[in-house]
């Protein structure tokens, strides 16, 4: 008694992490240790090398400070405006400061200023043991949280970025990490990312991401160098509501590390495109129900779903909707009960999950019965 649904779309998709649909000019020339480009609305990786490699994150490390102290503002576990004392070690931490003072009560904003614009490595140790009660404590929590976000090669050992064993992350994890900074925290990263100098103890200082003076698109991320990690920057633009990151790690120099993250941010823009086709929530298709409290039932997609694709070929993806039926009650919202196969020019581009998009109960006896019989002569 089992029916399939197929039904043909001349639309877009969205396709696997790794892959762009087509066949784009090749990246530029990259010349560092590790680096990869990713579209954000489709969370599509558009190039990369050694993106796998276990390498020094250097100061990008901070950004899963950033990301754990933004956590607890939302949390309501600290605020913004709420002070920190500045301990005798984070005073001489090495390496970039803020300068501040040891006792000095210093707000959590203005050590978020300093963490990001500063490269801060005394902001990095107030925070952390002002949240977690050492900078020791702080290290636990940030190598929890890269587990929750699926960092499975990254190793925290301190909360500044020092060189130190056992402490490292790939090109692939820092580009999660800032993917899903972004994403949680919209606000807060427009706030603080795109600073390009901050003032603190009648000490100026700037933004070591020069792209923030060289392109207006760009709006962060965060800059880290040590003589073992070579220099390192991640950088993110958006254009016309497109987001691309790009990471690049062990460059050469200063003017290398922007040149490079500049570059890949350019050719994604202008060699591939992004389409969204469905909005969290729409249905691709609706679907008979049988026994339930509903007599039809959305399949779809829970998230945005898009397709980063080579310039001008999105009319040439096709995509066929199959389903077995009958869809019998109960369903659950995110139930996974059809296929998107999707096609360019008759070669596999991929196979989706489409999901139910509400619960449906149980129908009473009566219905059940009712659709009961109405099965018997499918």
């Amino acid at each position: 008694m089992k029916k399939f649904l197929h039904l043909l779309l001349c639309l877009s998709f969205a396709m696997p992490a790794w892959a762009v649909v087509g066949l784009p000019p090749p990246p530029p020339k990259v010349d560092a240790r590790a680096w990869m480009l990713l579209d954000m609305s489709s969370g599509q990786v558009l190039a990369a090398q050694n993106e796998d490699a276990k390498l020094e994150p250097a100061s990008l490390t901070k950004l899963m400070v950033a990301y754990l102290v933004f956590d607890a503002i939302r949390n309501g576990k600290v605020d913004e405006d709420d002070s920190y004392k500045v301990s005798d070690s984070a005073a001489n931490a090495e390496g970039s400061r803020m300068f501040a003072k040891a006792g000095q009560e210093v707000k959590v904003g203005d050590l978020l200023s300093g963490l990001i614009v500063q490269s801060a490595n005394d902001a990095a140790i107030t925070l952390a043991e002002g949240l977690a009660g050492s900078e020791e404590a702080f290290v636990g929590k940030m190598n929890e949280q890269a587990k929750k976000l699926g960092l499975a090669s990254t190793q925290f050992r301190n909360a500044a970025g020092h060189s130190q064993e056992g402490h490292f992350s790939t090109a692939r994890d820092l580009t999660r990490l800032t993917h899903w900074l972004i994403n949680s925290f919209p606000e807060q990263y427009k706030r603080y990312f795109a600073q390009k100098e901050f003032a603190f103890n009648g000490v100026t200082q700037q933004n070591r991401n020069r792209l923030l003076w060289l392109d207006p698109q760009v709006d962060g991320v965060k800059t880290g160098h040590t003589q073992v990690a070579g220099y390192c920057l991640i950088a993110s633009s958006e254009r016309a509501k497109r987001r691309l990151i790009a990471t690049v790690m062990g460059a050469r120099s200063e003017i290398d590390r922007g040149m490079y993250a500049q570059k890949l941010l350019n050719y994604g823009f202008l060699e591939t495109e992004s389409m969204r086709y469905y909005r969290a929530g729409q249905a691709v298709a609706t679907i008979p129900v049988y026994k339930g409290s509903s007599r039809q039932v959305g399949i779809g997609f829970l998230k945005d779903f898009s397709l980063t694709t080579q310039k001008g070929i999105s009319g040439r993806i096709k995509a066929q909707i199959i389903t077995q039926q009958p869809f019998l009650a109960p369903l659950r919202k995110g139930q996974v009960m059809g296929t998107l196969h999707m096609t360019l020019d008759g070669e596999l581009v991929g196979d989706y999950p489409l999901v139910i998009l509400e619960d449906v109960p149980v129908a009473g006896w009566l219905g059940r019965f009712l659709d009961g019989l109405r099965l018997l002569w499918k």
